[in-house]
């Protein structure tokens, strides 16, 4: 194992464009090593230990990067200029309403057609010694995928020497705009191609959650999770309600639903949610300054993706932790707002802390 913190580049493939997308490998000295991609920012490996201190990755991905560019359900990527679905894909702002790119039935989804997973990002390794990073940054033109204003985003991804992940957010404009950045990865504790998250035990620090539609838009309403298969303010089975006739759980085919996270403060690191796989005794804790985290089990994997793992990624193979503002807070006034205005900056970091029981 290294005796220190270190990071390696090379170089992963080139864009449908011929655009280089390169790789960083950051490894902390307990040997826990993360990969990623300037590519979306794409997480595409995360080798963790299990009870025994073997490691495996434990997040799903792919082998070749035009499966990322093509056929991705945002597998590990960053997420922006707004993460999760706005309604009819327009909202108003300052009296004006803008239309956004349309790629989710009648709504606009994670940033639109080409959003921040798609973009090729500037990286400057970071490296302290005992902690190791990659900076990323990309400026998002004034009008992309129709939201306002010129976007300077850097978001960093921090190896920590206790095997913590750290992804600080950051975000200023020249125009008043929305913005909600999130990560999308994927994770399995069992391992990646492991099958079913379903015996996963997860905890959630949520007394409510915003129920959706049919069209999984929230409705304003951020009803109570007492009495409901929502309820993980106790450590519980995934499976628990997993298959159950809820009628939220029916329409979203699982959980793809915003928790609202009990604060205790409006800035600080929050406890969001723990996770637990039983079978190789990772555990991984969630721990955010966002309002708000979306727990999805990857319901709308249908065995066509053929992972890194060499096997098919399946319905509930994987869940995804993002945390984040409510979905659709620009046309929803009772929603902490998201809006970012210029001189304001846009800061928010949420943690990834694994270990083993």
């Amino acid at each position: 194992m290294p005796t220190n913190a270190s990071i390696q580049k090379s170089v992963f493939g080139k864009t449908a464009d011929g655009v280089t997308v390169d790789e960083y490998t950051l490894t902390n000295a307990n040997g826990m090593e993360i990969k990623v991609i300037t590519l979306g920012g794409i997480i595409t490996s995360l080798k963790v230990p299990d009870r025994t201190g073997a490691l495996a990755n434990i997040v799903l991905g792919f082998e070749k990067l035009a499966d990322y560019e093509t056929r991705s359900p945002y597998f590990g990527a960053l997420i922006g200029r707004y993460g999760n679905r706005i309604a009819n894909a327009k909202f108003t702002l300052a009296g004006k309403e803008y239309q956004l790119a349309i790629n989710d039935g009648i709504n606009a989804l994670h940033g639109g057609t080409k959003g921040f997973d798609k973009k090729v990002w500037a990286a400057k390794e970071v490296n302290n010694g005992s902690d190791v990073g990659l900076e990323l940054s990309y400026t998002s033109p004034d009008g992309e995928e129709g939201y306002p204003g010129n976007l300077a985003t850097k978001v960093t991804y921090t190896l920590t020497a206790d095997n913590k992940l750290r992804i600080d957010y950051h975000a200023t404009t020249d125009q008043t705009t929305v913005v909600n950045l999130t990560n999308h990865t994927y994770f399995n504790l069992a391992g990646n191609g492991a099958g079913t998250i379903a015996n996963h035990i997860a905890q959630i620090n949520a007394d409510r959650y915003t129920p959706v539609d049919a069209n999984l838009i929230p409705t304003g309403e951020l009803a109570p999770v007492e009495g409901t298969p929502f309820d993980f303010r106790s450590p519980k089975l995934v499976n628990a309600g997993l298959r159950s006739g809820f009628p939220q759980i029916v329409s979203g085919r699982g959980y793809d639903h915003d928790f609202v996270i009990n604060r205790t403060s409006a800035n600080d690191l929050e406890f969001a949610a723990r996770i637990y796989d039983p079978s190789s005794g990772r555990k991984v804790e969630v721990w955010t300054t966002e309002p708000s985290m979306q727990f999805y089990t990857g319901n709308f994997l249908d065995g066509t993706l053929v992972g890194s793992s060499g096997g098919l990624y399946r319905q509930g193979d994987g869940f995804c932790l993002e945390t984040q503002h409510y979905p659709d807070s620009p046309n929803q006034p009772a929603f902490p707002t998201t809006e970012l205005k210029p001189g304001d900056t846009y800061q928010t970091t949420t943690v990834y802390a694994f270990s083993t029981d």
